[in-house]
């Protein structure tokens, strides 16, 4: 008999037996090793076992007293109502939050920070992170009593990966396709991406093969992202909009919808796929998610049960109401006060890098976010991130930031407009804070507050704004979908080919230390280049009544609710 270990004899990713020596000499952290474990396309609870035997340290489980979940009852949840439309083209998490509650992912990101199969089973990439095989869940029913099959995983990479599609996932996925030439309405020469000639393969009904032109470790990451969720393969042929067409596989149906009012979700009539379903309504309520003062009334008076995000503003009001809990986690979601590099002024670096030396961070933390996160380092990495690789801290220089301003060429100062949305009320806090901050240094801004409904459809598009962005379990993913060349959501129209290169290499590579050391060269290029100031990672906070039950906030504030229920 082998005296190795078992998992190096089992029949996993390659890769696997490596991390778990990396994990048992303790170069890499239990957290490392379950994340890359699992996207590797080992269970999770196969990896949290694998953990425990590595280290000699099983989990320990405090005994908790069990109550029997009840059914019934309409969870009524405060949070902005927007369209429902097609689900490939969202930019919210609240429209993601609305959408699953019908349809569903391939793969779904838990309160864990652990990528799990959902609609797929199971994920087996090859030893070169080139091919993947996706096994689907079988005996899976759409709402309208078609079987889930591959034809609907293939037609949802087909239109994802088409450009007039125009969604996201072109970048999420940007694995699976190529540069293509043609020609814009004036005939000039563009580039475009576009789904690679044969990237997704029907193998059979349950299974779908993927091929990839570079290796990528984060695949299921992208299929558990909103944007990803599965509609059903004639989703065009009915009109591409799901309010219109609400056919789904999750466990409730769409019921009333009104945007900006109300929309009302209703238990389907036959049992889920995932178990029990308690709820027997969830109504989204818009109107006191417009108002902070009017949610906390809201709570206060019995007519909510939960919402969606509770500010750092409203947390010590809601810790006072009876009956109210605060839920909080760590997590990768921040703002961006990000330049676009291909305008004037902001095509200056050097005027870019004066920014940046004004900034205190850590001052940003406290007076627009009451302490409640991490100082950022203006990258888009976090300290959440398994790969994140800690640089030194930065340091408010204004002797620098006017020497810098006048090697920019404006040694008498310089006048410019920062735009921001007007809620929630940390973001116009943070950026009226780096107004201020900006105002030694000879960098005189006008910052204009704009409503929702001016600032979001030009969210891209403005020289000098601030967006928030959400959380996403690996750094690699928020790079790739917001500073890669040509990215769907590059807003700072940044272009880079050492950058690119570089990233292409972290979405490649499974060693954690490695990986780690290319996120540090990462980090360091977006530093230097100064395309944004990124004030601080946030801590999210989401509050309930203490009746509903089975609830805990996700990172990316995703609404988990077919295990939730009320304890009326």
């Amino acid at each position: 008999m082998s005296d190795a270990p078992w998992w190096k004899s089992s029949k996993l990713h390659p890769a696997v037996p490596e991390l778990a020596e990396d994990l048992r000499k303790g170069k890499i952290g239990r957290r490392d090793f379950l994340r890359t474990a699992t996207l590797l396309g080992v269970s999770a609870t196969t990896a949290y076992a694998l953990a425990g035997k590595v280290t000699g340290a099983s989990v320990v489980r405090r005994a908790v007293a069990q109550e029997t979940p009840k059914t019934g009852g309409n969870l009524r949840v405060s949070m902005f109502v927007k369209p429902l439309d097609d689900p490939a083209r969202s930019e919210w998490g609240e429209t993601g939050n609305q959408a699953r509650q019908m349809l569903e992912p391939m793969a779904q990101v838990g309160t864990d920070g652990i990528t799990r199969p959902y609609l797929l089973e199971s994920w087996e990439p090859s030893e070169d992170l080139k091919t993947w095989k996706l096994n689907l869940r079988r005996g899976i029913k759409w709402s309208n009593g078609d079987d889930f099959v591959a034809d609907d995983i293939v037609a949802n990479f087909r239109r994802w990966l088409d450009p007039a599609t125009g969604s996201s996932n072109l970048s999420r996925f940007s694995a699976l396709t190529e540069t293509v030439t043609g020609k814009d309405s004036e005939g000039n020469d563009v580039e475009r991406q576009v789904g690679s000639e044969g990237a997704v393969e029907k193998v059979d009904d349950h299974t779908v093969r993927l091929h990839l032109n570079k290796a990528e470790l984060a695949i299921p990451e992208g299929m558990g992202d909103y944007p990803a969720l599965i509609v059903h393969r004639r989703f065009d042929d009915e009109g591409g909009e799901l309010s219109k067409n609400p056919v789904g596989t999750g466990p409730f149906e769409l019921g009333e919808f009104a945007v900006g009012d109300r929309v009302v979700f209703r238990r389907r009539p036959v049992d889920h796929w995932t178990g029990p379903v308690y709820l027997d309504q969830i109504t989204y309520i818009d109107g006191p998610a417009n108002d902070p003062s009017g949610e906390i009334a809201a709570f206060a008076s019995g007519q909510i049960d939960m919402n969606y995000r509770t500010s750092v503003e409203q947390i010590p009001a809601m810790e006072r109401i009876p009956g109210i809990v605060v839920h909080s986690t760590t997590t990768a979601q921040c703002g961006v006060a990000r330049m676009k590099v291909t305008e004037a002024p902001f095509d200056n670096k050097t005027l870019r890098q004066a920014m940046q030396a004004a900034i205190d961070h850590e001052r940003l933390l406290e007076v627009a976010y009451q302490n409640r996160g991490v100082a950022g380092e203006d990258h888009h990495v976090s300290p959440a991130h398994p790969a994140y690789a800690p640089l030194p801290k930065l340091k408010q220089d204004y002797e620098l930031a006017r020497k810098l301003l006048a090697d920019a060429g404006y040694p008498d100062g310089i006048e410019l407009e920062f735009v921001c949305v007007n809620a929630p009320q940390w973001e116009p806090s943070t950026c009226q804070a780096i107004v201020e901050m900006l105002k030694p240094a000879g960098i005189n801004v006008n910052l204009r507050v704009a409503p929702g409904e001016i600032y979001w459809p030009d969210w891209d598009k403005w020289p000098f704004s601030f967006t928030s962005w959400t959380h996403r379990p690996l750094g690699t993913q928020v790079l790739n979908l917001g500073y890669r060349t040509g990215a769907v959501w590059n807003e700072t129209s940044y272009s880079n080919p050492e950058f690119d290169r570089l990233l292409d290499q972290a979405n490649a590579t499974v060693d954690v230390d490695e990986r780690r050391r290319i996120m540090e060269q990462l980090e360091r290029i977006m530093q230097d280049d100064a395309i944004v100031i990124q004030p601080f990672w946030r801590s999210e906070h989401a509050t309930s009544t203490d009746k509903v039950k089975g609830f805990a906030v996700q990172p990316a504030l995703e609404h988990h609710l077919n295990r939730v229920w009320l304890d009326t």
